[in-house]
């Protein structure tokens, strides 16, 4: 429920007006985009590190709802834990949590 939800136009008030995604030092912050503002993403993929194996699935499965996993989330030859999907707004994902160089 939005403080400016008089404010807002009907079809915007569904939305997100202001999200945030914190992974260590790391912030990301989103909204929804107005009517006619909205282009999908093309050629360009997000890739986001994080230093733990619990932090790269719980990152994972919260990007993962409602959209399409393209790679389970899984340990590889790099990496302790790493996956890729596409959220639910059509972005491409990969998360990563490196093993230990050495």
């Amino acid at each position: 429920e939005s403080p400016m939800k008089d404010q807002t136009p009907p079809e915007m008030r569904d939305k997100v007006m202001h999200t945030r995604l914190i992974s260590g030092d790391l912030v990301l912050m989103g909204s929804d985009a107005p009517p006619g503002r909205y282009e999908e993403s093309k050629g360009t993929t997000l890739a986001l590190a994080v230093d733990t194996a619990a932090e790269a699935e719980r990152v994972f499965h919260a990007l993962a709802e409602k959209g399409t996993v393209t790679m389970p989330i899984a340990e590889t030859f790099w990496a302790v834990r790493f996956g890729m999907l596409t959220d639910q707004f059509g972005t491409p994902w990969m998360v990563n949590c490196e093993k230990p160089m050495g």
